[in-house]
């Protein structure tokens, strides 16, 4: 296992790179890097969201890392260089967000918490949030604190109606179409800068598709009709009335003003009836805070910082 080195996004000094076998059989890419800086704080194990890699973050990992912090992150199985589920390897594909679970806390077990300081936190993005959460009942243990940018909480406004997408994914999954592109899905993510709803940073947006260029391997698609009805159930837990109250681990979730991925407004509810939850809202940011602009993503990390700090 390797990293995509870059003249515009080099590799952070320092990295051990390596691959975990997951429940399933599947091998996942994993890095990791100790802190630059004192006095250290911990580790941050920093999740991503869908269709993304390890070489996205390295920007954000060399500020985690300033401030003290050992991070870890990995790709998920399926996407960025973890093995592919499907035989076409441009499907994003999942069965069940549990899969997801079961490759972070390998992950944990046998890299953040075996080989890096604590305490233990968590950085989750979009779909690493929801995966976080899902999970927060078996991981309250294992993170002291943990900030969600954008989390997949609810869906935002592209694609189908939202009242129709839970039923008709599992109606197209139930009759064999499940590792079929959502309709309207493409084998790749790669969009002009115009119009796009990820981040206003042109520098940055232009970034992901060098890496992509370099390596084509690292890049997935849209997601698979079975993704999408994963997401769904995964969504409806997270609504469901006992669900945010009797979440134990406290999170700090920073939400885009101008998110079209995910809703913000779902975001917003969940973090009132949840009690161990905060919520900030970035108004002008798009989905991918930590890609944003500089005023964007430094109020971010400057919240994250203060969450973690209360501990």
């Amino acid at each position: 296992m390797q990293l995509v080195d870059l003249p515009g996004n080099p590799i952070p000094d320092g990295a051990t790179v390596g691959a975990c076998r997951v429940p399933g059989g599947s091998h996942i890419r994993f890095a990791y890097w100790k802190a630059s800086a004192t006095p250290l704080k911990g580790t941050i194990t920093l999740l991503q969201g869908r269709a993304e890699f390890i070489e996205k973050y390295f920007e954000t990992i060399e500020d985690l890392r300033a401030r003290g912090y050992a991070v870890v992150t990995f790709d998920w199985r399926g996407q960025g260089g973890s093995d592919r589920l499907l035989t076409n390897p441009r499907r994003g594909h999942i069965d069940d967000f549990s899969d997801y679970l079961s490759d972070l806390e390998t992950i944990l077990s046998e890299i953040s918490l075996a080989e890096l300081p604590g305490p233990h936190y968590a950085l989750a993005h979009s779909t690493g949030g929801a995966v976080l959460l899902y999970g927060a009942e078996r991981l309250r243990t294992r993170f002291e604190r943990a900030v969600l940018t954008s989390p997949l909480i609810g869906l935002g406004k592209v694609g189908w109606p939202p009242a129709i997408i839970s039923p008709l994914s599992h109606a197209l999954s139930s009759i064999g179409l499940g590792t079929a592109f959502v309709p309207g899905g493409k084998p790749s993510i790669r969009e002009p800068f115009k119009g796009n709803f990820l981040t206003s940073d042109e520098r940055r947006f232009s970034r992901t598709f060098e890496i992509l260029d370099a390596s084509p391997v690292l890049e997935i698609g849209a997601p698979t009709i079975d993704w999408l009805a994963a997401a769904c159930r995964v969504i409806k837990r997270f609504n469901a009335p006992d669900f945010g109250p009797s979440l134990n681990l406290p999170v700090l979730m920073i939400a885009a003003g101008e998110d079209r991925i995910v809703s913000t407004r779902a975001t917003e509810h969940f973090s009132r009836r949840t009690r161990s939850a905060r919520f900030v809202e970035l108004p002008g940011a798009r989905h991918e805070i930590l890609m944003e602009k500089d005023f964007h993503r430094d109020q971010a990390l400057t919240a994250m910082d203060a969450f973690f700090a209360a501990r």
